[in-house]
């Protein structure tokens, strides 16, 4: 089992290396394990929308790399299928977010991912669901 924590760390700071929108979102990764992730970001005054609150793309994307994080770290390449978010409460700047992948299940060529983003105040602000592609290729 310590294997493949060891080696589900190693492909998801594979990734991060190589991710760089999610360094340019400032993701910080706090917990890998084999199809989990977790993952954190404060919000920039660039991320918001002309109503003063996070635009939809920047929690959907935080989302997405906690997704890729926990979908890809058995070193089997994976790519989204399917994706949908739902916002629960508004993010304003200052914010931390918090984004939370579980794998709801995992086949042989498909996987289900549902994530939870979460406030600095333990508040549920967006609701993610994803369904990867397993090519079987690996990363690392």
């Amino acid at each position: 089992m310590e294997e493949n924590q060891q080696l589900a760390a190693s492909v998801v700071q594979h990734m991060m290396q190589e991710d760089r929108f999610s360094q340019w979102l400032g993701i910080e990764v706090l917990e890998v394990s084999v199809g989990y992730s977790k993952i954190t970001m404060t919000i920039r005054p660039e991320m918001v929308n002309g109503f003063g609150i996070i635009h939809g793309g920047i929690a959907f994307s935080l989302a997405d790399s906690a997704f890729a994080f926990a979908c890809n770290n058995r070193n089997n390449l994976s790519v989204a299928l399917d994706t949908a978010i739902q916002f629960t409460k508004p993010v304003h700047v200052g914010d931390v977010l918090v984004a939370e992948a579980n794998e709801i299940h995992s086949g042989r060529s498909t996987g289900l991912y549902h994530i939870f983003i979460k406030n600095q105040s333990e508040e549920t602000v967006a609701v993610f669901k994803g369904t990867c592609f397993r090519t079987g290729k690996t990363l690392i």
